[in-house]
């Protein structure tokens, strides 16, 4: 009995996010994605190989690359599965990066991505601070979830200044292909309401 109720509660669907379609901060202006974002993506940081070493995903070869991930993006939002948003800047709607939600069980998973040009002036600490507030405010959403490559000292000083707490080290948990083709250790952050 006690293991049917724990493979139930595994198998539990995750929770349905409502979230909006657009959020505002004080510099920046998060949306759902447009299939004609893949072409700035594409140009200002989906190729580039420093914005994409940590990421589980190679530098994109071509636009077409691009043009289909945007569409999963449109797809994912459509279903619910996950939300993925173009984070621009309020003032000149520069597309500068994305940030992703993906609802599991009782919480999500973030994932984020930022123009090199942009590192270092707190952009996706702001727009991170943002979606978080908002999803940690959600009916039945108790905790948010986040991974970074061990060597991806950047990324973590993001999730400490959002507030997550580093739970610990995932051993040879996700393959960053830029990096190597084994899985490499990752810091698992969180922050639980």
């Amino acid at each position: 009995m006690a293991f049917n109720e724990v493979s139930d509660w595994q198998n539990r669907p995750s929770i349905k996010m409502h979230v909006p379609e657009i959020f505002e901060t004080a510099r920046l202006r998060l949306r759902s994605p447009r299939q004609e974002d893949a072409k700035v993506i594409f140009d200002t940081y989906a190729q580039d190989p420093t914005v994409t070493r940590y990421l589980v995903w190679l530098p994109h070869q071509s636009i077409t690359t691009t043009e289909k991930f945007i569409a999963l993006c449109i797809e994912q939002w459509a279903n619910g599965s996950a939300f993925p948003y173009v984070i621009t800047q309020k003032s000149d709607a520069q597309v500068i990066g994305m940030i992703d939600l993906r609802p599991h069980r009782h919480g999500a998973n973030v994932g984020y991505v930022l123009a090199k040009e942009y590192w270092g002036q707190g952009m996706m600490t702001e727009a991170a601070r943002c979606v978080f507030e908002y999803a940690l405010a959600q009916r039945g959403l108790y905790r948010l979830q986040a991974f970074c490559d061990v060597g991806n000292i950047g990324s973590a000083r993001v999730l400490e200044k959002v507030v997550m707490r580093r739970e610990g080290i995932l051993r040879r948990y996700i393959v960053h292909p830029a990096v190597s083709s084994e899985p490499r250790d990752c810091y698992l952050y969180a922050i639980t309401r």
